[in-house]
């Protein structure tokens, strides 16, 4: 079983396969959204905090942050957005860049055991931002694209995830500290984006045996009720065999079909999980666990 642990300073998350399917907060990230771009830029973190605590709050397990502002300091704002979240929540997270003074900036202020998003095919950027995740102990997310472009064959795609993995495994980075990123397309723009990446999924998981993420709401690039597209597709991806995505997880209907596919995948055994966050108290104030009916206590 391949599994992946990151962590905080004072806790740990497991991605893997048999274990509960890792929502990864998306908004910490200033693309598109103008004012926390702005805040950011010239040192107001409040916004960032407020959604960490909030996706936290929501479910989320860990958290991605980005700081990708034009014409900004963006290794100084890394680091301080990173700083200013592990002081309000304890939930590891996602360090994202194409940067890479922004990521070893952000690796040295990070407390614990980081994902790092991301590395590509590319050879200069492998030769780049490798050393730094081994340097740094973290783990790593693999997009699969490469010098070509990205395929909309998955049989390419696979190729490219694999030069990355022996890329890695050349630096001392163990499959296991991969997480493959099989590139989710606009379903609106190519048809079978969808059934690409399941199949993808499912062969890195059986062949490469490798634990995969995703920006998941892509797949609904374009569309109106973008909600509708991205709260099927999760399941769908769970049962493909994907352990995490980074996700939106203030849209409680997207949290809700993602335990469901942890529930209809046998991940959730015996429905624990889902219970505890949905189970609705009897009238008199109980509630019913294993056929026997519990009072809560005032």
């Amino acid at each position: 079983m391949t599994t992946t642990t990151l962590s905080s300073a004072s806790k740990e998350v497991t991605i893997g396969f048999g274990h509960p399917f890792v929502m990864i907060g998306e908004r910490i990230n200033p693309t598109g959204r103008k004012i926390l771009a702005a805040e950011m830029k010239v040192g107001d973190y409040s916004r960032v905090v407020s959604d960490a605590l909030a996706q936290v709050a929501a479910g989320a397990q860990m958290l991605d942050i980005n700081a990708g502002i034009p014409l900004a300091d963006e290794p100084a704002i890394l680091a301080e957005a990173i700083r200013r979240v592990q002081a309000v929540v304890d939930v590891p997270i996602s360090i994202d860049s194409s940067i890479i003074e922004a990521l070893a900036s952000g690796l040295e202020a990070y407390q614990g055991r980081a994902l790092v998003n991301s590395v590509t095919g590319e050879t200069e950027n492998l030769e780049r931002v490798l050393p730094l995740v081994k340097k740094y102990g973290a783990a790593v997310v693999a997009i699969s694209n490469d010098e070509t472009g990205i395929s909309e064959d998955p049989n390419e795609r696979f190729k490219v995830a694999k030069k990355i993995v022996e890329h890695a495994a050349d630096y001392g980075i163990k499959p296991e500290d991969v997480v493959v990123d099989p590139l989710v397309m606009p379903i609106g723009a190519i048809s079978q984006a969808g059934n690409q990446v399941f199949e993808l999924v499912r062969k890195l998981r059986s062949e490469l045996k490798v634990n995969t993420t995703c920006g998941a709401s892509n797949v609904s690039f374009g569309l109106p009720q973008r909600n509708g597209i991205n709260n099927a597709f999760l399941p769908m991806l769970i049962a493909a065999g994907m352990t995490s995505a980074i996700v939106n997880p203030l849209h409680p209907e997207l949290v809700q079909a993602i335990r469901a596919g942890d529930v209809l995948t046998g991940v959730d055994d015996g429905c624990g999980s889902w219970i505890k966050a949905y189970r609705e108290p009897t009238a008199d104030g109980s509630d019913v666990r294993d056929g026997r009916r519990r009072r809560k206590r005032a």
